[in-house]
């Protein structure tokens, strides 16, 4: 296997030096090898612009860090580009180590202050990825901008023991946003932001996660769904073996207000614990922040096939399990078995609407549909 050292091109690992253009042509010889190749960076501090790896790759790429990666501090620098760090048409590739910090700090500072910011970019972003994609080991820490790490029109990525961190206060910075992409894995991890853990959005099919430990955040979320009309449903996703703490939700699915051809079925959230959750199960089909768009309008998005299973822990709200379905297009299969949510050392209530499907086991709060 050939290796391909930033340094040798020119970076530095002084937390100064512009390495942006050694990342590059790294990249671009290791793309071109008729073999295996590495992109590797060595311990160390890299400053780094905006960094689109395009492929396809002539073979298997290995892009291993083990140092870390800092974004400029003036957030305008990379602020409207979208991405940060790109990884986009590559086939096969392994990236794994080191942490990435966006710097975002101030980005988030200039949007609750209401002044003229930045659009914010993803930390990393997996585009149009095929075939034994693997992103392992990574720890977004620090600061880190508008979503963390987004997978769009990927094929079988797989996500293991991923760190990401934010404060509980920077606004839309979901850990992980899977959209339009089929045979996703993330397995194992700890996410903490301001937004939720992961995000799984239109055309997300075939998705597992597994043993993530999530909090702060708004949890793990299918949605929002449904804000135009035209978008891509959500099919066969499993959450199991995961833990919540002190999330604004555990497990839920949101949708618009709004008339939509879209759908969420075969879902299977299991094997879950939570810890002083406000909302820890939750089916949300009438969301329509600040009232905005969708008056007197109900959710199109049909949801159908949902088990929610051996799921246990506290609620910080009366509330533990709320099932709030569309007047148009009633939840139905909805399948409940050994729920135990409790409120203040006692059982947790239930609220239900529009929902239909069966309950087994211990149920507390008690099924309400």
């Amino acid at each position: 296997m050939r290796s391909f050292n930033v340094q040798r091109y020119g970076a530095r690992g002084d937390g100064r030096t512009d390495s942006t253009k050694p990342f590059l042509t790294a990249w671009s010889l290791a793309c071109g090898s008729r073999a295996r190749a590495m992109v590797y960076i060595p311990r160390g501090t890299y400053l780094v612009r905006n960094l689109a790896f395009w492929g396809p790759c002539k073979n298997i790429i290995i892009f291993k860090i083990d140092g870390k990666l800092v974004a400029p501090k003036d957030n305008w620098s990379i602020g409207n580009s979208g991405y940060w760090i790109l990884f986009a048409k590559v086939n096969r590739i392994l990236v794994y180590g080191g942490t990435i910090d966006a710097r975002g700090a101030s980005h988030w500072s200039c949007r609750k202050k209401g002044g003229h910011c930045p659009q914010g970019a993803r930390s990393m972003g997996l585009t149009g990825l095929t075939a034994a994609v693997a992103v392992a080991g990574v720890c977004g820490c620090g600061s880190l901008r508008k979503r963390e790490f987004a997978i769009k029109s990927c094929l079988y990525d797989w996500i293991q023991n991923i760190r990401i961190r934010a404060p509980s206060g920077s606004p839309n910075t979901d850990g992980i946003l899977v959209q339009s992409s089929s045979g996703v894995t993330i397995s194992g991890g700890i996410i903490a932001t301001g937004d939720d853990c992961i995000a799984l959005n239109q055309g997300s099919r075939n998705i597992w996660i597994e043993r993530v430990k999530c909090g702060p955040g708004h949890g793990i979320s299918i949605g929002s769904l449904g804000e135009y009309a035209n978008e891509e449903g959500v099919d066969n996703v499993t959450v199991t073996s995961s833990v919540f703490t002190k999330t604004q939700n555990g497990v839920r699915i949101k949708t618009w207000a709004r008339p939509s051809g879209g759908y969420v079925r075969n879902v299977e959230f299991r094997n879950l614990i939570m810890r002083n959750v406000n909302n820890p199960v939750i089916i949300d089909q009438n969301y329509c922040p600040n009232g905005s768009g969708c008056p007197r309008q109900s959710s199109g998005v049909k949801i159908s096939g949902v088990t929610f299973a051996n799921i246990k822990g506290t609620s910080t709200t009366p509330i533990g399990m709320k099932l709030d379905c569309s007047g148009s297009n009633h939840c139905t299969g909805i399948r409940l078995h050994n729920i135990k949510l409790t409120y203040m050392r006692r059982s947790s209530s239930s609220y239900c609407r529009n929902a239909h499907g069966r309950a087994s086991g211990v149920m507390v709060p008690n099924n309400c549909m």
